[in-house]
C-alpha cells in the first residue's frame, strides 16, 4: 500500500476514535445530570394503634389458706384437689363425737340452771351469773360443734390437699387444709419503669387520668395464644421500687371458664392509640448521634431535615411528633445512600 494512502487511512481512524470519546463522554455528562429517581412520597395524617408488652404474673382475686378451729381427726375430705368449690361448702370433716359429747354436757348444765334459777328466789342474783355462764358454755360448744364441718369462705378452685383422713388437725397446723383460689377474675401485675411513668404522667396529665382513659388491654398467655378476654388496667402502685426503679401496675381479667389460675404467667399488651398523626416509614429515616432525620424534597433537591418520632413503634413505622408538615414530601425509601442537595425526581 502506498505511504499516502496508508497515512490517511491512520487520521481518519484516529477522527473516528476522537468523535466516539467525544460523543461518549458528552453522553455521560447527559447522565450525570439527570436528577436521581428515588420513591417520595407526601405527609399525611392518619391513626395508628401501638402496642408494648410486658411480662405479668397472674394472681387470683384472693388467696385463702383453709384451717381448722378445732382439734381433731380428720374423718372425711369432701372435695377433690383441683375442684370448683362454692362458699360455704363443706371441704372436711373433722371427728365430731367428742363435740357432740361436750354440747349434750352443757345443755344438760344449762337445763340444771334453769331449774335453779327458777326455784331459788332468795339467791336470784347469783342463780342468775350461774346461768349466763352456762348459757355462754352451751354456746362454745355448740360452736365448737360446728366447727367440725369446715367450710369455704369463697368460691374459687380448690388447690392441694396436704391432708388425709386420719390424720390430726389443729388451729396451730403449719400448712393449711387446703387453699382456695378466688380467680373469678385475675389479676396480672407488671412492672413500667421509671422513666415510662413519667412519659404516661406527661402524656395523659396524671396515672390516674392513664387508668381512667386507658383503652382495654390484651394478655398473651405462657403457652404464645392470646386469651380471649379483655381486661382493664385497674391500679397502679403509688411507689418506686428501691431496687429496681420500677413501677407496679395491675391489669384485671374476667376468668368465668377458669383458663387462667393462680401463680401462671403471661403478656400484658398495652395499646396506644394515637389520632390523626404523622406517620411515615422506617425507610424514609436515618440516625446520626442519636436523632431522626428524613430527607425532605424542597425545589427538587433533597434537604435533610431532624424529626421527633413517638416513642413507640411497630417495627416499620415512626409516628412524628415534630419536624415535618402535612402536605410536605419526603424520600420515602433509601434514605441511608441519599445526599444533601442531590437532585430528585419522585416516583
Amino acid at each position: 500500500m502506498p505511504m499516502k494512502k496508508h497515512f490517511i487511512l491512520i487520521r481518519g481512524l484516529a477522527f473516528l476514535l476522537v468523535m466516539m470519546c467525544t460523543v461518549s463522554c458528552n453522553h455521560k455528562g447527559n447522565e450525570e445530570k439527570k436528577p436521581a429517581t428515588y420513591k417520595t412520597m407526601r405527609v399525611e395524617q392518619s391513626t395508628r394503634s401501638l402496642e408494648s408488652e410486658y411480662t405479668a404474673q397472674l394472681s387470683g382475686k384472693q388467696m385463702v389458706e383453709v384451717r381448722p378451729q378445732v382439734e381433731g381427726l380428720i374423718e372425711r375430705i369432701c372435695i377433690d384437689e383441683g375442684d370448683m368449690v362454692r362458699k360455704g361448702q363443706t371441704l372436711f370433716v373433722i371427728n365430731q363425737t367428742p363435740y357432740r359429747a361436750a354440747l349434750a354436757q352443757a345443755e344438760a348444765s344449762l337445763k340444771s340452771a334453769e331449774a335453779h334459777l327458777a326455784t331459788a328466789r332468795m339467791t336470784a342474783e347469783s342463780k342468775r351469773k350461774l346461768f349466763e355462764q352456762k348459757v355462754v358454755s352451751a354456746c362454745n360448744a355448740r360452736n365448737s360443734l360446728s366447727y367440725t364441718l369446715v367450710k369455704s369462705p369463697v368460691d374459687g378452685v380448690a388447690g392441694m390437699i396436704p391432708y388425709r383422713v386420719g390424720a390430726l388437725v389443729s388451729s396451730n397446723i403449719s400448712n393449711p387444709l387446703v387453699t382456695v383460689s378466688d380467680d373469678a377474675v385475675m389479676h396480672a401485675y407488671f412492672s413500667i419503669s421509671e422513666a415510662q411513668m413519667l412519659n404516661l404522667m406527661e402524656e395523659y396529665g396524671s396515672l390516674q387520668a392513664f387508668v381512667n382513659q386507658m383503652p382495654a388491654v390484651s394478655l398473651r398467655m405462657s403457652n404464645g395464644k392470646m386469651y380471649g378476654e379483655v381486661g382493664k388496667i385497674d391500679a397502679v402502685s403509688g411507689i418506686v421500687d428501691e431496687s429496681t426503679g420500677a413501677v407496679s401496675l395491675r391489669a384485671s381479667f374476667r376468668n368465668a371458664q377458669h383458663v387462667l389460675r393462680n401463680g401462671g404467667a403471661g403478656t400484658v399488651i398495652l395499646p396506644i392509640v394515637k389520632e390523626n398523626c404523622i406517620v411515615i416509614p422506617q425507610e424514609a429515616t436515618y440516625e446520626l448521634q442519636d436523632k431522626v432525620f428524613v430527607w425532605k424534597v424542597v425545589d427538587g433537591k433533597a434537604q435533610s431535615a431532624e424529626v421527633k418520632v413517638y416513642r413507640l413503634n411497630n417495627g416499620k413505622e415512626y409516628v412524628v411528633e415534630s419536624g415535618l408538615q402535612v402536605g410536605e414530601e419526603i424520600i420515602s425509601e433509601g434514605a441511608g445512600l441519599v445526599k444533601e442537595g442531590v437532585e430528585v425526581k419522585g416516583k
